[in-house]
């Protein structure tokens, strides 16, 4: 009986790939389509945009164009091929913006360019174009179904460019480039005010305006050793029992008793 089953698997996959190879080659474009809608209602979404790319052309403005081109998005989504599936995608809404599934086709086209996206420590122009496309998404369709994916994938991209900011302004600080340091710091701080980086930010803040006052000349000092008081103040104010307390606190004695030297 198992030998019986095997050999009609056997018989079938052989058929269904003659089937395909034959569909490749035919010239009939219905009798494609039909191999087409096959193949991807099995899963072989690879085959299946094989096909799609040799009907698209000759399909545009028929009837099941609508289907065609739904199905061809989805075989690129489902194979992972993401920049290709946001691009059919967003054509699928431009050309059939009244179809039942252009709700769903939006949100997957901006979805799409979401799974583009790359670390936090490699460039973000994917990311900063994803976050477009979603926020054009909800913006749109703000009771969709698809709302709370949307909003998650925002909130994750958000972070990727949260760390990227929050791991460049640390940077600088520990090249010893504490005046872009304070800078970068304080842009970090002024966009992401709700940031888990907060202490961290406060405290290597702080401590680029320290080491900057610290190594300063004397006509600049005074001034400096300012500054990195009231970093310290606003660290303090944020969190009064840092993981950095014992450390900061060092260093603002420190700070206070090279102050003293400019009240004499």
């Amino acid at each position: 009986m198992k030998k019986i089953v095997s050999l009609l698997i056997v018989v079938a996959l052989f058929c269904s790939c003659s089937e395909y190879q034959k569909a490749l080659k035919n010239e009939d474009v219905a009798a494609k389509f039909q191999v087409a809608t096959k193949m991807y209602d099995a899963g072989k979404y690879s085959k299946a945009i094989r096909l799609f790319e040799q009907l698209a052309p000759t399909y545009r403005g028929k009837p099941q164009a609508e289907k065609l081109f739904y199905m061809f998005s989805q075989s690129y989504y489902k194979t992972k091929q993401y920049y290709l599936a946001g691009y059919q995608f967003e054509s699928f809404v431009s050309g059939y913006p009244r179809s039942e599934k252009v709700q769903e086709a939006a949100f997957l086209g901006a979805y799409s360019y979401s799974k583009l996206a790359p670390v936090y420590s490699l460039d973000q122009a994917d990311t900063v174009k994803a976050l477009d496309k979603l926020q054009t998404f909800i913006d749109n369709y703000p009771n969709s179904e698809y709302l709370a994916q949307a909003n998650e994938a925002v909130k994750i991209l958000n972070g990727k460019l949260e760390k990227k900011a929050y791991e460049n302004a640390k940077g600088y600080n520990t090249i010893s480039d504490y005046k872009s340091a304070l800078v970068a710091f304080d842009n970090f701080i002024a966009d992401f005010p709700g940031t888990p980086f907060k202490e961290d930010a406060l405290f290597y803040k702080y401590d680029s305006a320290y080491q900057l006052a610290i190594n300063s000349i004397p006509a600049k000092m005074e001034e400096r050793l300012k500054i990195a008081q009231t970093a310290y103040a606003n660290l303090m104010k944020f969190k009064s029992d840092t993981k950095y307390k014992e450390k900061a606190d060092q260093m603002n004695a420190r700070v206070e008793t090279d102050l003293q030297k400019f009240t004499k």
